[in-house]
């Protein structure tokens, strides 16, 4: 299966500058952009049938990323 890719650079790639620099000066940020990831990494390796999660799991996961990702695009156009 074909999936989108959701990492951070392929989201916001006209800010990676600011994402680069808030990982390093902003804890908040960074811890975010760590949970970010875990979380898109989880949900690739249940999409492409590696582990087992239920529908309504990898649902919950996948609201969870978007709710992160929302709060780091409100501090990335703040930045």
């Amino acid at each position: 299966m074909d999936l989108l890719n959701h990492d951070l650079a392929h989201e916001f790639p006209e800010y990676l500058p600011k994402m680069r620099s808030l990982k390093v000066s902003d804890p908040h940020f960074a811890a975010l952009f760590a949970q970010y990831d875990a979380d898109n990494h989880a949900i690739i390796k249940y999409e492409q049938g590696v582990g087992a999660i239920t529908d309504e799991g990898l649902e919950d996961l996948k609201k969870r990323r978007l709710k992160v990702k929302d709060e780091i695009y409100q501090i990335l156009k703040k930045a």
